[in-house]
């Protein structure tokens, strides 16, 4: 039963998922994450700039420019999701949207799990073709990316984004 569930768009509590919003929803998650990771690439570029010494070996503005610094980055934000979703299940975007990380069975995603999972945000091409080839295949849970059915995982709300507080329990 938990597979069909699972296949039907339902949540670990039973619910009905409704899969524009949960897409919508890990978008909003994504952007939230990339706002550090767009501060700090731009800082570093712009040290390098300004940095005399950092054009040593021709990886200033040549190839390092297109090929080597964005894998650099692309490195460091996949090592930064596997650590946050393998220790936390959610990274600071999905913790404050509402959303995480588990193994389709309903567990913990392990780190390397976590790595799998991520591994295509190494470069924006490649996690592009993994959201398109993760729309465009069936899977056993219709909130996958392709990586996602490699790795074993999926990602559910574990809250209502943007609710209120609950009131405070009568005096």
């Amino acid at each position: 039963m938990r597979d069909e569930k699972m296949s039907a768009g339902y949540e670990s509590t039973g619910t009905q998922v409704d899969m524009t919003n949960h897409w919508l929803l890990r978008l909003v998650a994504a952007i939230i994450d990339s706002i550090p990771w767009i501060i700090i690439v731009y800082a570093i570029l712009w040290l390098l700039i300004l940095t005399p010494g950092a054009w040593w070996g021709g990886v200033g503005w040549g190839l390092g420019y297109f090929l080597l610094w964005p894998f650099l980055f692309g490195l460091l934000e996949v090592l930064y999701f596997a650590v946050m979703e393998g220790s936390s299940g959610a990274s600071l975007g999905k913790k404050v949207i509402g959303l995480k990380v588990q193994m389709l069975n309903g567990g913990k995603a392990t780190f390397d799990k976590a790595l799998t999972r991520n591994i295509s945000k190494i470069f924006w091409p490649l996690f592009v073709i993994d959201i398109i080839i993760g729309f465009a295949t069936p899977g056993p849970d219709p909130r996958q990316r392709y990586f996602d059915r490699v790795a074993g995982t999926t990602v559910i709300s574990v809250k209502q984004p943007f609710a209120p507080p609950p009131p405070p329990p009568p005096p």
